[in-house]
């Protein structure tokens, strides 16, 4: 039997050139293309697909809260993310949200193939660099942290408002799980801020962040 699949992707015309791609693969067949969440939700619901390659940056309904809500209600079809991102926080929101396979879209057609058909029988198939990424985190190295970037005018020693606001909520009394759950990124995520606003204020431990915080005007 063929192997359906949905195709979810923004940009026209990835989505049609992969629904075209693997229409020609003899044990495939794409059953519905989606370009948003929302419409990807909507497709497993109604044709039940097997497989949904999955775009992460989508409008209305991104590929991470639309690859969980399969997850919950379809729990029988896999989604597989096809993405140009590769970074700690969309690889480990799609990992965690269900996704069994994660490829950027440096991926070649044999590669998104064997993906696909992995998916169908419930196994997982990562990128290359995905693989060393969750293996450096998983070996103690930590996520690869993502640059700094320019600091904010009016924020002291280079901090981005991004950083000022970690910092804020620290002061604040939260915890990293919970400024996690506040800013709707991973905790791997926060870390990084906080690691790198520690090395930019100069403190060493949460409590001097406080008194930093109060000293510069950025508490809550």
């Amino acid at each position: 039997m063929s192997i359906r699949v949905v195709v979810a992707d923004d940009q026209t015309v990835v989505r049609e050139g992969l629904a075209v791609m693997l229409s020609l693969l003899d044990d495939v067949e794409v059953v519905g293309e989606a370009a948003d969440g929302d419409q990807a939700l909507e497709l497993v619901g109604r044709e039940r697909p097997d497989v949904v390659l999955m775009d992460l940056r989508m409008p209305r309904r991104d590929g991470v809260e639309a690859t969980a809500l399969i997850k919950a209600r379809f729990p029988e079809t896999r989604v597989v993310v096809l993405t140009t991102f590769a970074d700690d926080e969309h690889i480990l929101g799609a990992l965690r949200a269900g996704a069994v396979g994660y490829l950027t879209k440096d991926a070649g057609r044999v590669q998104i193939a064997q993906a696909v058909r992995a998916a169908a029988i419930g196994q997982g198939v990562l990128d290359p660099q995905v693989q060393q990424r969750l293996l450096a985190a998983a070996s103690g190295g930590g996520p690869v942290a993502a640059p700094a970037g320019p600091g904010e005018p009016g924020l002291p020693d280079g901090l981005t408002a991004r950083e000022a606001e970690v910092l804020r909520l620290i002061a604040a009394g939260l915890s990293n799980k919970e400024i996690a759950k506040r800013l709707y990124v991973t905790e791997v995520t926060v870390k990084s801020h906080v690691n790198r606003l520690f090395a930019k204020a100069g403190v060493r431990d949460r409590a001097q962040a406080v008194r930093y915080a109060y000293q510069h005007g950025l508490s809550a």
